[in-house]
């Protein structure tokens, strides 16, 4: 396992397959300077070791006021339990995912798919509709709502320093019906971040792409892998 990366200034990849634990996806910590907001939070085996990359980077955990759930899927959200009852921190979702993840339904949340258990996790906030920003510190961080892979899924972006800095987890998928997934909602939602020219895409499994022109043939690449799908 490794340490916390520096993606952008005061952004960090603390957690993920190589960082954590092999069946967390990643999890992100912005620093926007009196308190901290975490972006996913792995599957719930890695949480000791995501906390402590947080506390290397140097991070406070306790200041980690919003714990923002990207979609309801356990390689996800599975220690957001853990961070939130650790440290107190609000755990923020979108409201179409918002039962899955409180009452921890093991095909919505793919918990059976991984051979573990989502322990049931409030959701202190639920956001609506189609977009909207959350502040934290001196920073805005916009969240749009991104359905296809799941009916609550979003996506969120930060503009700091000149660079849009866009997480966009699980672009790739898959899609279920055990998911309630929909490829078309999907598709619409890919060119909506697609038309946010990010600089930098933080993906959930498959790593950083860095430059507008990588972050848009990223995506593109999945929209042509699924062109023939309904």
């Amino acid at each position: 396992m490794g340490a916390a990366e520096l993606i952008h200034e005061g952004i960090y990849l603390t957690g993920g397959s190589s960082l954590s634990h092999f069946q967390d996806a990643a999890s992100f910590i912005i620093d926007c300077g009196s308190e901290l907001v975490m972006i996913d939070s792995g599957a719930g085996k890695g949480s000791k070791a995501i906390e402590k990359n947080i506390r290397d980077i140097p991070c406070d955990p306790s200041r980690i006021s919003s714990l923002i759930l990207t979609h309801c899927h356990v390689d996800h959200i599975g220690s957001a339990k853990y961070f939130h009852d650790a440290f107190g921190c609000r755990i923020v979702a979108h409201d179409l995912d918002a039962a899955a993840i409180e009452t921890g339904n093991p095909l919505v949340t793919a918990a059976s798919w991984y051979g573990t258990r989502l322990p049931e996790t409030p959701v202190d906030v639920r956001l609506h509709g189609d977009h909207g920003a959350l502040h934290a510190g001196s920073d805005e961080l916009h969240w749009i709502h991104t359905p296809g892979h799941t009916p609550g899924s979003i996506s969120l972006y930060l503009d700091r320093q000149g660079k849009r800095v866009l997480f966009g987890q699980d672009i790739h998928g898959p899609f279920s019906d055990d998911f309630n997934s929909d490829i078309g909602l999907w598709r619409e939602s890919m060119e909506r971040l697609i038309a946010l020219e990010a600089d930098i895409l933080c993906e959930g499994h498959f790593g950083i792409f860095s430059g507008k022109s990588r972050v848009e043939r990223y995506i593109r690449g999945y929209l042509d892998q699924y062109a023939g799908e309904y």
